[in-house]
């Protein structure tokens, strides 16, 4: 590929090709497998939500034979339809991993693309480790490229995705350096994803276009694979991503010190299964009412200052009316409503008998989001937000947090991410599946084949509802 050696993803996919599990640190390792169980965690909450019902009955009719297995079913399918669906369980419940600089991103959605290319392929765990530090690695580093970041453009972190997941696909299918440039250059200049699925009154969508451009990376791969060709400045060149999407990209932090320390030590993840911006003013609330044991009669105003992209997402006028889980999630009003009433936000917090719940709706007017320029300063390095609550006798609350649980400087401990995977995990697995499935995931490097640690995802229970110990995930 004359010419083409300098450009970004010439650098990227050569770096990419050249990876071996050797070259990981300790730490990345170890991260790899906390994000491994949080992601499978979700995708076994995942698989009994209507969304993901919907997508299998699809894929059903449309995909084909293959190597990769749909978690939850232990059908195996083509490796572009695995992906997907096992990115959309990941992902359904927005309670998977969350990074947030210029951009928002979840890299964990990334994953199913690592572990259907490492079935296809043959794969043991270190090679599934190797594709999910890739995974997480570039999906950061282009978060921080931009000035602001394109969701502030009106674009969706999707559209970054597209150019990561073929760097993980590619990898994960043993491709060569040029084989994966010409991957990126095909998922990435056809994938390019609205900021309106996250706008107004959200739908299903919100949660599916990420795992979309997981999809498309497993696509763009498997055609480089056979030869097909992809524009190798898809990100430096004349109207590619940094052309197209202006003003200001500082494209030396997608290579600058590649492999001398690793972003998915720097990954956060979630305890609320709420969109990130709302995880310091849920933490800063339950505080505020557990410890001064406020009922909801008695709170008159709760104001929450934030960021302006706090108040522009998650304050709009439909996000004081919800009517669907998804705009339920990404409703500060909401999340907040649901906390002073029920005194946690889990999944059971989203059913729509809860989002309809007179006693919850009767407090959303009460909560004013502000847009602070004071906090908007401090933003990325913190995620500051300042809360007060005012009762009706004249009190006054206050609550300043800097950074939420499940923040690197505030992470969830190893036995916290177990007791997520066996809120989430419990209806799906039995108690025997579930310890199966830990123990293979915590011993990743020793395991021999990718295609043995998803075989132990295959559901061994019957469908139920969702159990009393479910209802209570992540309850503080």
């Amino acid at each position: 590929m004359p010419g083409t050696s300098t450009t970004i993803t010439a650098k990227i996919a050569q770096w990419a090709a050249r990876l071996q599990f050797g070259d990981l640190s300790r730490d990345a390792i170890y991260q790899g497998k906390r994000f491994l169980l949080d992601s499978l965690a979700c995708a076994l909450g995942g698989y009994r939500q209507h969304d993901v019902h919907i997508a299998l009955q699809v894929l059903d009719e449309i995909a084909g034979a293959g190597r990769a297995t749909v978690i939850g079913t232990c059908r195996k399918m083509d490796a572009v339809s695995a992906a997907l669906a096992n990115a959309l369980m990941v992902r359904v419940m927005d309670y998977n991993d969350i990074y947030w600089k210029q951009d928002p991103s979840h890299p964990s959605d990334i994953i199913p693309a690592a572990l259907a290319c490492c079935e296809r392929a043959g794969s043991n765990g270190k090679e599934l480790l190797v594709a999910i530090a890739l995974g997480h690695e570039f999906e950061m580093r282009f978060c921080e490229a931009a000035f602001p970041g394109i969701r502030e453009r009106g674009w969706h972190h999707a559209t970054l995705t597209a150019f990561v997941s073929p760097i993980v696909a590619g990898r994960a299918l043993h491709l060569g350096a040029e084989q994966i440039q010409h991957a990126i250059g095909i998922s990435a200049s056809r994938h390019a994803t609205l900021g309106a699925v996250t706008a107004g009154k959200l739908t299903m969508m919100k949660n599916t276009v990420d795992p979309m451009a997981t999809q498309s990376g497993v696509l763009a791969a498997l055609l480089a694979e056979k030869g097909y060709t992809g524009p190798e400045h898809v990100v430096d060149g004349k109207e590619g991503l940094t052309h197209c999407f202006g003003p200001e990209w500082k494209l030396h932090l997608l290579t600058d010190g590649l492999g001398e320390s690793w972003r998915i030590t720097q990954c956060g993840m979630k305890f609320f299964p709420t969109e990130a911006l709302t995880h310091a003013p849920i933490s800063a609330v339950l505080d505020l009412v557990k410890e001064n044991d406020l009922k909801p009669a008695q709170v008159t105003k709760i104001r929450i200052h934030s960021l302006a992209r706090a108040a522009d997402i998650l304050s709009d006028p439909s996000k004081y009316d919800p009517h669907t889980k998804e705009t339920a999630d990404h409703s500060l009003p909401y999340v907040i409503a649901a906390a002073l009433v029920d005194r946690q936000v889990t999944p059971a917090q989203f059913t729509m008998q809860k989002i309809m719940d007179p006693m919850i709706r009767a407090q959303l007017k009460k909560v004013e989001v502000i847009a602070d320029p004071e906090i908007e300063k401090l933003f990325p390095a913190l995620q500051r937000v300042l809360v007060i609550i005012q009762t009706s006798d004249g009190r006054e609350f206050k609550k300043q947090l800097d950074y939420p649980k499940g923040d690197p400087r505030n992470p969830l401990t190893d036995q916290e991410v177990e007791e997520k995977f066996a809120a989430l995990a419990d209806g799906v697995l039995s108690r025997a599946a579930q310890k199966k499935l830990k123990d293979a995931i915590w011993n990743l490097d020793k395991l021999g084949s990718v295609s043995k640690l998803m075989a132990l995802t295959k559901s061994d229970t019957p469908a139920k509802p969702a159990s009393k110990k479910a209802r209570k995930a992540r309850k503080r």
